[in-house]
């Protein structure tokens, strides 16, 4: 597999300005570290464009370890202790190092260096990013999962379809959920008539009108649907519909396969100099039995989030041809000519 070099090389990103002007208790949260609805509301004020939207404008990152579905051994737990969370802390970095001895018939991946994934959990100190359904896990149609497949790397590798999206330098998918192990930053950019979302990891462009204009037709589809946006209060409110139906494809992370029953549904909200609240609710009838919703804060305190500092987006260099196919498929018939 080749993902590009991990660690940002090469060209900044600033063009697409360009572009745009072109067009507590156990299981109860902990309350010094809830932001006030008051507080909310009166920060929205604070970060104004000069024509009087709130800006969003920056450089952020998502990146954390809190899990994005809750695990099995925090079941009927929303939050951790400050205690808990410090000790959770410390066994994800430790247990995700690659330093250590391989198992068998793993070859390895970049070493510890060039990862950029994090060591904090999220501020209120929550045990998963899904926050509905109250289990904090993805409520998945029976099959469903099986069908298009729900684990990252998952294999088996025998032929040059069996490679995910992501290993084809295409997309990991819609949302900004921290799903990598590096390149987890985007910048926002503004107009009065648009607001550009560019991803690091693959240079993902998301291009959101702000004018009222109705969605493009349903014969139209995207790989990453089609946006509409508009405030709701301080609150950026954005709609995606009409993605392409790629559900054959492989996909890293399943829930996030482009398929034309989804809807997305994210908001985001400026809370203060740092923060921006974000989150997202997805609808798929053709995969799940409801609609659910994930909370990912996004930062420009790096330092709060134990990641390297930057203020800017570099090149991420995917290689297109990626030459890691070959030694993939070599192995393949490698395992094919034992087993014979």
């Amino acid at each position: 597999m080749n993902h590009g070099h991990p660690k940002r090389c090469g060209i900044g990103f600033g063009v697409i300005a360009v572009i745009l002007s072109a067009a507590a208790p156990t299981g109860a949260q902990p309350a010094a570290l809830a932001v006030s609805a008051a507080a909310q509301t009166n920060a929205g004020a604070d970060f104004r464009t000069s024509w009087g939207d709130p800006d969003l404008q920056g450089i952020w990152t998502t990146e954390t370890v809190t899990p994005f579905e809750r695990p099995v051994e925090f079941a009927g737990r929303e939050f951790l202790t400050a205690e808990e969370a410090a000790e959770f802390e410390v066994r994800v970095v430790e247990g995700r190092s690659t330093e250590g001895p391989l198992a068998p018939n793993n070859p390895g991946t970049y070493n510890d260096f060039w990862f950029d994934r994090g060591t904090r959990v999220v501020q209120d100190r929550r045990t998963s990013l899904i926050v509905d359904p109250p289990n904090g896990r993805l409520p998945w149609k029976a099959g469903a999962e099986d069908r298009i497949g729900g684990t990252l790397f998952a294999g088996p590798y025998y032929s040059w379809a069996d490679l995910d999206t992501g290993e084809r330098c295409l997309t990991d998918g819609p949302t900004l959920v921290p799903m990598q192990g590096y390149n987890m930053n985007f910048q926002i950019l503004q107009t009065p008539g648009h607001v550009a979302i560019l991803h690091e990891m693959f240079g993902n462009r998301h291009l959101i009108p702000l004018d009222e204009r109705p969605h493009v037709g349903p014969n139209i589809r995207q790989w990453l649907g089609d946006s509409r946006g508009h405030w709701d209060g301080d609150t950026l409110v954005v709609e995606t519909v009409n993605y392409v139906d790629k559900t054959e494809y492989r996909w890293a992370r399943g829930w996030r396969a482009s398929r034309p029953a989804m809807r997305l549904v994210e908001r985001f909200k400026r809370i203060d100099k740092d923060t921006i609240d974000y989150r997202f609710t997805v609808e798929d009838s053709s995969m799940f039995t409801s609609a659910w919703t994930a909370v990912v804060p996004m930062s420009q305190d790096r330092a709060d989030r134990g990641v390297a500092d930057t203020d800017r987006l570099y090149e991420y260099a995917c290689h297109e041809g990626n030459y890691a196919i070959v030694n993939v498929l070599s192995g393949a018939r490698q395992e094919e000519l034992v087993a014979k």
